[in-house]
């Protein structure tokens, strides 16, 4: 057995999962396997959240089509980290407490990921986000 397999049961028992592909279904979004037990949710049509992905449970849901999605390996390896963050958070709880990493994030320097662990675990760079806040920017001389 592979480690992925954990993670696979752990966010279908912990609820996480079905909600993603239910969150991924009245989205409009077309479901497709995955590598390593990941469920593909592409053409998604809804604005909210406004990321180019986003994970819940072992879903990854996409505006992008599966042609634009599929290629972008960094972008899915920082979203499958994400998956294991919802089995160390038991699932759901993770919702709550990413909106509270991100509003964190945001206070501190403007931006929803540089400073949210979340975030900042799965890859900062790998997830499209910039290494340094705009705020934090703006401070440091050139």
């Amino acid at each position: 057995m592979q480690w992925w397999h954990v993670r696979v049961v752990a966010n279908v028992a912990n609820g996480s999962t079905l909600i993603g592909m239910l969150v991924a279904v009245v989205g409009g979004a077309h479901l497709s396997r995955g590598p390593r037990g990941l469920v593909l949710a592409t053409s998604y049509r809804w604005g909210f959240p406004g990321a180019t992905a986003f994970t819940i449970g072992n879903v990854i849901i996409s505006r992008k089509d599966i042609v634009d999605l599929v290629p972008r390996q960094r972008l899915l390896l920082h979203e499958e980290k994400h998956t294991w963050q919802y089995v160390a958070c038991l699932g759901l709880p993770m919702l709550p407490l990413y909106l509270l990493a991100a509003g964190y994030s945001w206070l501190r320097g403007g931006d929803f990921g540089v400073h949210n662990p979340f975030e900042r675990l799965a890859g900062l760079e790998d997830g499209g986000y910039p290494l340094v806040s705009a705020r934090e920017r703006v401070r440091r001389p050139q």
